[in-house]
Order: C-alpha cells, then structure tokens, then sequence
C-alpha cells in the first residue's frame, strides 16, 4: 500500500514537473539589459568555411634581431576570402598607422597612413610603380 502511494506521489511530481518544463518552452529569448562583456588576448571571426577573415592580436613588447627594442603593439586585421590581409590597423606607444592593400593577385598597390612621434605619412603606391607620399 505504502508503494502504491509513492507511485502516485511520483507520477504527480513528474507532471508538475513536466507542466513547468511546457509551459517555459514557448517563451521568447530575451536580451539582458546589461550586455557582458568579452575579454580574451586576441579574437579571431572565421567564415562559414572555418576561414579567419579578421583578428584581434596583442604582441608582446620584445628586443628586435637588430637590437632595438619595439613597445606592445595591437593588430586588428581583416582578410579577403583568400587569405590576405586587405586592412591592418596597428597601434603602440610608438604610433599608430593603417594599410589598405590591392586585392589578391596585387603587390605593390597600397595606402599607407601613420603617425609615429610628432611626424605623420601618407604614402600612396599603385601596382605599376609610381608613388605619392605625403609629409606635412
């Protein structure tokens, strides 16, 4: 008899169980109010066939081959589908600068921008050779 109505008992609890279960599956996905934040050392954003198309990346402060010594620097990078690197935008506490490049198949075509110090460039190349820079 004591079974029996642990049985009962049980049944009953999984209902109510399950009629909480139903009755949340139909609500809507809600958007906190606070969005959270992401920190990481880098990100990377992959296409849909896995391919890295832009990064985020930190370089360590290091000695170069040469001797001097380069500061901390941040990338960002966005690539074409093939790889390449179209837009680089780098920044330390040396300078900053950005590179726009030709696409896939181009060498030596580019826009340069970059201020390091109190000085700043601009420096524009094309594919066949002829080249501007500007220095204020």
């Amino acid at each position: 008899m004591k079974i029996q109505r642990f049985g009962i008992a049980l049944t009953v609890v999984n209902a109510l169980l399950l009629a909480v279960v139903l009755t949340q599956y139909d609500r809507p996905a809600l958007a906190s109010d606070t969005p959270a934040m992401l920190r990481a050392r880098g990100l990377e954003i992959v296409d849909a066939q896995g391919r890295v198309r832009a990064s985020i990346t930190i370089f360590p402060a290091q000695t170069e081959s040469n001797g001097t010594n380069s500061t901390e620097t941040v990338l960002l990078r966005m690539m074409t589908e093939r790889g390449r690197p179209a837009i680089k935008i780098s920044t330390s506490e040396d300078g900053s600068g950005m590179a726009i490049v030709g696409p896939t198949g181009t060498h030596q075509t580019y826009v340069s921008v970059g201020a390091r110090g109190n000085e700043t460039t601009l420096k524009l190349k094309n594919e066949d050779g002829r080249e501007r820079v500007v220095v204020p």
